[in-house]
């Protein structure tokens, strides 16, 4: 019983550490300061198409684009197999949405959190964003691009309601995740892939509206 006490404490000690820490930094999309960048982290394209929590995290980097919240939506996330595109269905879904193709700048190498965070910084240049993802991610969101030198705030989705599983799901899932992200925080490990520096978000700021 103690050390299943323990096994508990260890998981959610990380991650309430990150809901208290990044609280002031959570917001809503009325709230948010105008900042150039919005991220959006992916969350799934199977078959070509968003899941249903990515575009709701796409519908709401629309949203926030056409308000003026943001100037450029950096979509970040997986393209490891040939077959597999997720920031390219992001960029589709967003231009559906009316935001302009030179208005989206692509990170393929998104792996998870972290690397996005990363490489948010170091290779596209990012000092200040918005980041935009669920409610459940944003603590951990922000905690990770804000340790790597992004004055960043979140904004989270909370437009539609999607399967009981799949909520309580992800909730839990973020348990884990917490603890990886502390562990992150302590070694800061270089993403999967780094490379030279990108100038899509100062080319994407440059194109016209």
């Amino acid at each position: 019983m103690v050390l299943c006490a323990l096994g508990v404490y260890a998981l959610v000690l990380p991650l309430g550490w990150m809901y208290v820490g990044s609280a002031r930094y959570r917001m809503s999309a009325a709230d948010a300061p105008p900042t150039a960048v919005g991220i959006v982290f992916g969350a799934g394209a199977p078959n070509g198409e968003p899941s249903p929590m990515l575009a709701g995290r796409l519908e709401l980097g629309a949203a926030l684009y056409h308000s003026g919240k943001v100037q450029v939506l950096l979509v970040t996330g997986d393209n490891s197999r040939s077959h597999y595109n997720e920031p390219l269905v992001m960029r589709d879904y967003l231009i559906r949405e009316g935001v302009p193709r030179g208005r989206i700048v692509l990170d393929y190498a998104g792996f998870d959190t972290w690397d996005s965070c990363v490489r948010a910084k170091k290779i596209f240049g990012v000092d200040r964003a918005i980041l935009i993802t669920q409610r459940f991610h944003l603590p951990r969101a922000v905690t990770l691009c804000r340790s790597v030198g992004i004055d960043a705030v979140g904004v989270g989705d909370d437009s539609r309601s999607y399967a009981p599983i799949a909520t309580v799901v992800s909730y839990l899932r973020e348990l884990p995740a917490g603890l990886k992200a502390a562990l992150f925080l302590a070694i800061r490990p270089d993403p999967h892939f780094l490379g030279p520096k990108e100038p899509g978000i100062r080319q994407a700021l440059r194109t016209p509206r």
